[in-house]
């Protein structure tokens, strides 16, 4: 069969596009891909526990980096997920294009649910108020000097949400009702296609309204689930730290990182069919403009945050930010904003770039890279050695946040690659293919 036109911008032909025969993901092509994969998260893990695993701080650094990456694999899993669901609720071609990879990486929460088991078997080394669990321990850390007087009121106060017990139970919680929205959501995927009225108004209708009632509801659960579980593992490092806003920031913060990825697969499985008869100049673009919207989003956010706690000058709000900005950490401070914020920002302002494979494949890789630089940002500092730590010379385990991540990202790549490789990469009941399929006239 035919598979369409070059289509880089310039195509001009006279009829739609056919599909190509087969719709399978490229295997080889997959299958190399994650071998390379598995060798780097081999090497790394390898390099982490030989290199930083021999003291008290390197292990330390060990699970505040393990943390990190267990948190970013979070993002790019729900947030496949909340993509996917935003997907079915607002329509779009853009959302058929990335269908299949979100749905690939919302069937990645199994691995997820997993990694977050290490996390909660130690987070007495994490965390104040797993160490000490009730008011007696708070109250003997406190004569200890190892918590100042508001931080143990503030866990005494918190106990209710901050335990050992209820985050177990909350993880819990999280996790299984968002594997059984994947799950469903995941199944019907496969369900529309072998609808036998498939191709047809009532059978386009009957998914469309059934994968949006879900998903409306969804969407909402989400945000809940997705906020309690940043609060739980991220905010609760400092237990005296409160924001209003950090659920959205996060929320946010992964659809910037979830809509790299997606661009980035997109773009690399163009390469091969059947993208490269469907991902269309047209796509890329509106998926370029969808992640500016995000960034800029993202600044706004942050910003707004830092502004409002500026403004209100409240003593126990500025300390969050004090330690992100002293003993070096303005350093990371200014790259935090340059890469995670103006570099993608100024960027994906040009039209060009938005529309040059070669180019949006190297910025989305950095925009991944500066959500690790982000989530390194928000988690470290909460420690009382983070100044001294950031400079090598005094502690080399800080590199572990280099190596462990890397480790943990492989992993969750691998696999993210071998659901990809599990389904077509086309859902083919879905009216907006054809328009896919149209001949495109790029000006």
């Amino acid at each position: 069969m035919s598979h369409g036109h070059e289509h880089h911008g310039e195509g001009h032909g006279h009829g739609p596009r056919v599909l190509p025969a087969s719709l399978a993901a490229p295997e080889e092509a997959i299958k190399a891909w994650r071998m390379r994969l598995l060798v780097v998260g081999a090497l790394a893990a390898i390099v982490s526990l030989v290199a930083f695993s021999w003291s008290h701080e390197g292990r330390n650094h060990l699970l505040r980096a393990y943390l990190m990456g267990f948190m970013i694999s979070f993002g790019f899993a729900g947030g496949g997920l909340a993509m996917l669901m935003l997907q079915y609720v607002s329509g779009g071609k853009w959302g058929l294009l990335l269908r299949r990879p979100l749905e690939a990486a919302s069937r990645t929460l199994w691995l997820v649910a997993a990694m977050v088991i290490p996390v909660l078997a130690l987070m007495k080394h994490l965390y104040q108020w797993a160490a000490f669990p009730d008011k007696a321990a708070t109250a003997a850390a406190y004569a200890k000097g190892l918590m100042t007087q508001e931080q143990m009121l503030t866990a005494n106060a918190k106990h209710a949400m901050l335990s050992p017990t209820a985050a177990i139970v909350q993880v819990v919680v999280v996790f299984g009702i968002l594997l059984a929205i994947m799950t469903l959501l995941n199944r019907w995927s496969l369900q529309r296609d072998a609808d036998p009225a498939a191709g047809t108004q009532a059978s386009f209708d009957y998914w469309r309204i059934k994968t949006e009632n879900l998903s409306g509801i969804g969407i909402l659960i989400y945000v809940i689930l997705m906020t309690d579980l940043a609060i739980l593992l991220i905010k609760s490092l400092d237990v005296t730290w409160y924001s209003s806003i950090y659920g959205l920031q996060f929320l946010v913060g992964q659809g910037y990182q979830t809509l790299a990825l997606g661009i980035l697969i997109s773009i690399l499985l163009s390469r091969y069919e059947p993208f490269k008869t469907l991902l269309r100049t047209t796509e890329q673009h509106d998926l370029g403009k969808f992640a500016f919207a995000f960034t800029m989003l993202n600044i706004y956010l942050c910003f707004a945050e830092f502004l409002i706690i500026w403004s209100g000058n409240v003593p126990d709000e500025i300390p969050w930010y004090l330690a992100r900005i002293h003993g070096g950490w303005w350093v990371i401070c200014s790259l935090d904003f340059i890469c995670h914020w103006l570099i993608p920002f100024t960027l994906l302002l040009s039209r060009d770039l938005k529309r040059n494979k070669s180019k949006m494949i190297a910025l989305t890789c950095w925009m991944i890279f500066a959500r690790c630089l982000d989530m390194f940002w928000l988690i470290e500092p909460n420690f009382k050695d983070a100044a001294a730590n950031l400079h090598i010379t005094n502690n080399i385990g800080i590199l572990a946040y280099i190596t462990v991540p890397v480790a943990v990202l492989s992993v969750w790549g691998a696999y993210y690659l071998t659901e990809l490789m599990k389904r077509p990469l086309v859902n083919v009941n879905d009216p907006h293919l054809e328009e896919m399929l149209e001949p495109e006239h790029a000006h």
